[in-house]
């Protein structure tokens, strides 16, 4: 009797009917006793001077529990973590704080988060905050970042480059000089924003008796929050556990660890409540991770026959205002080794710039 492959057949899928019929258990379907909703004041301007923060209206609001600022969460957050930093590389990474504490370098920027006994009164709390910005010069391209004279984001980011990577192999200047023919190109491929149909969130439970954390969240990657949730808040490793279930899709912007994720932890720690943070879509197209966002310069050198025997990149990657979680290693581990393709190409050089612009980081 002969026996069906899979391979060349049609095979349903599986996954699906739990999903279809109401069966799956997000993030945003956590609920505790005592659960406390977080909301946080995004930055309306690109680059501006924190003047100063007004939460006294805010916190007089029936309902609201607390009211934090970027300075109240300096001494008890770390900023958020870069953890991928190419070793072959001259990087430079600026604080990135949860809360901005003294300038907002892009619009979504947070600036202050609300505690209330619900999410409506968070959010109303969060319109009744003032902050007075003396605005900065704004630059959003990268190519434009890096010429003399452009606004500059951080004292001791020269040019606005945060790094240099360099990866080459095989003999690129033989191959340019013995080809029959050469070319060069820009080639742009401009910034995205993953949309998945969940937005960020996570709901975080701190008990203070034994010193642990249970964090559920819409993560790709629970792992490595794990690790870094700890770096940041000084809860050891071993006594958090992060929970990712159904997280309505990701598409790489639910890898790296979130601010909004680290703010809830250290407000459920303070209070000693659990509390959970969700975006709104507008939230989520303003401060979730972006992608992409580059500029390219080719070089090609082919032969007659229709062979390309050497390639030469020139890379100038949008970061945005930060170095998120994983931001360095996507333009340079992720790109500069896959650019030859399923080409036999013996003769590739690849140069990549992270420029830091007033735009949202940029991420997987």
């Amino acid at each position: 009797m002969a026996v069906s492959s899979p391979f060349g057949s049609s095979v349903k899928r599986r996954e699906d009917p739990r999903l279809m019929t109401g069966g799956g258990h997000f993030t945003d379907d956590i609920r505790l006793p005592g659960l406390l909703s977080l909301k946080i004041l995004r930055s309306p301007h690109a680059h501006a001077r924190i003047k100063s923060i007004d939460t006294s209206a805010a916190r007089a609001m029936p309902g609201v529990v607390a009211v934090y600022t970027g300075a109240d969460l300096v001494d008890l957050l770390a900023p958020v973590p870069c953890a991928w930093q190419p070793k072959n590389s001259e990087m430079k990474v600026p604080e990135y704080r949860a809360l901005a504490v003294d300038t907002v370098r892009y619009v979504g920027d947070g600036v202050a988060a609300v505690v209330a006994n619900d999410a409506y009164t968070a959010r109303d709390a969060l319109a009744a905050i003032d902050v007075q910005y003396e605005t900065l010069p704004v630059v959003v391209q990268q190519l434009s970042a890096m010429e003399p004279g452009a606004p500059q984001l951080y004292e001791n980011v020269s040019n606005n480059v945060a790094f240099h990577f360099h990866l080459e192999g095989g003999d690129l200047d033989a191959a340019f000089r013995n080809a029959d023919l050469t070319f060069s190109q820009r080639l742009v491929n401009q910034r995205l924003i993953p949309n998945a149909m969940e937005t960020r969130g996570a709901v975080a439970s701190y008990q203070r008796g034994s010193n642990e954390l249970t964090l559920w969240c819409t993560t790709q990657n629970p792992h490595i929050v794990r690790l870094l949730m700890s770096l940041t808040t000084g809860i050891p490793e071993t006594k958090i556990r992060v929970m990712s279930q159904d997280i309505g899709g990701g598409f790489g912007s639910k890898i790296a660890m979130q601010s909004g994720e680290m703010i809830a932890t250290v407000i459920s720690k303070d209070l000693e409540r659990p509390v959970k943070w969700f975006e709104d879509r507008s939230e989520n197209y303003l401060s979730t991770t972006h992608g992409r966002d580059h500029v390219d310069d080719i070089e090609v050198a082919a032969m007659n026959d229709g062979r390309v025997v050497g390639l030469k990149v020139t890379a100038y990657a949008n970061m945005g205002a930060y170095l998120s979680t994983a931001g360095p290693g996507i333009p340079t581990w992720l790109f500069t080794v896959t650019q030859s393709g399923a080409y036999d190409i013996r003769n590739v050089s690849s140069d990549v710039y992270g420029v830091l612009t007033n735009t949202t980081p940029t991420e997987a």
